[in-house]
């Protein structure tokens, strides 16, 4: 399984498998100022929200180390609100922001020298955590799986969106551990193809039963009852459960309903958003619509000048939602009073 985010100290930089050449090369940058953190979160060389949170974390650890000791905490705080910018959806970006924030009130008092370890060490707990936390999800995720069972998945929640284990492809990578060999069907997830590129090109390697659909095809899966269940990852839940995810999930889930498939979210606790009260106050991040008109074709798919409504993110409501799976275990409605 690839490494899909690193810290050099020696070099201070944070190195990264760049998911935008995937699955053509697989190929390693070093990243080593904060802009460059910025660009490769906001353009989606890094993603998948635990992954933007260890890449935020080590890139403003690298961005300290590159500071005067007389603009230190200024520095710091200009840093943390500029990385914070790069994706306004994923709230694990925040939450390992703060991680670092509270490390340094924590330390203070303390010579610079010393707030930098601080600030390393917490930057690698977060790394450690995130593999930590993935692997118990995939135990509890795997305990729903029998051999044989088909699994429908949208975006990629594997270990290129984590440090190594993922979120919704961990029950996937536990069962095959355990010798329980399951069949995944993959969305190709419009407009950026995180399924055809990531997920079916990670399982591929990893010896699972992958097969890659077109978004619009998972209703004829479904209908067909290849599919005994389906695990997704997340960017932001809301205090009520409403959950944030790669655009094209809702639809995912409201087929799950009339098929009476369950429809599971896998996520570590720090994707839960207590502040946010319900899915209506996610902020959903647009990008560039260029996505959908340009970005995978060597002349432009659509006609010149089109308009075009490219939102990254949909929010499926909880009552769609059969559980959740943290790393805590198998949360089931009603969701908001088990926060």
């Amino acid at each position: 399984m690839l490494k899909t985010i690193q810290l050099d100290d020696a070099n201070s930089a944070v190195v990264i498998v760049d998911q935008t050449l995937l699955p053509g090369a697989v190929e390693y940058i070093s990243l080593t100022d904060i802009r460059q953190v910025y660009e490769a979160i906001f353009k989606l060389r890094v993603r998948g929200a635990p992954a933007i949170g260890i890449a935020a974390a080590m890139g403003l650890y690298i961005h300290m180390k590159q500071q005067p000791s007389g603009d230190f905490f200024c520095e710091f705080e200009n840093g943390r609100k500029y990385l914070s910018g790069a994706r306004p959806t994923a709230v694990n970006l925040n939450w390992a922001l703060g991680e670092m924030a509270a490390a340094l009130e924590k330390n203070r008092a303390r010579p610079v020298g010393e707030i930098l370890v601080a600030l390393k060490q917490t930057a690698e707990r977060i790394l450690s955590d995130d593999s930590r936390i993935c692997r118990a999800i995939g135990r509890h995720g795997a305990a729903l799986l029998k051999p044989g069972m088909g699994v429908l998945t949208h975006c990629n929640a594997g270990g290129l969106a984590a440090s190594e284990y993922g979120t919704a492809l961990a029950p996937v990578y536990a069962a095959q551990e355990a010798w329980v060999d399951v069949r995944v069907f993959a969305d190709e997830t419009r407009p950026l193809l995180q399924g055809a590129r990531l997920t079916a090109f990670e399982l591929q390697n990893a010896g699972v039963d992958v097969t890659l659909i077109c978004d619009n095809m998972a209703a004829v899966v479904m209908a067909k009852g290849l599919i005994d269940v389906i695990f997704v990852g997340c960017d932001r839940v809301a205090a009520n459960g409403d959950t944030a995810n790669k655009i094209g999930t809702l639809m995912v889930a409201i087929l799950a309903k009339h098929y009476g498939i369950p429809f599971y979210v896998c996520a570590p606790s720090s994707t839960i958003d207590p502040a946010t009260a319900t899915g209506g106050h996610i902020v959903i991040e647009e990008r560039d619509g260029k996505e959908i008109t340009h970005e995978w074709y060597k002349t432009p798919l659509a006609p010149e000048n089109i308009k075009t409504f490219n939102p990254s993110f949909d929010v499926t409501p909880a009552n769609l939602i059969a559980g959740f799976i943290t790393e805590k275990g198998i949360l089931q409605p009603p969701f908001s009073c088990k926060w």
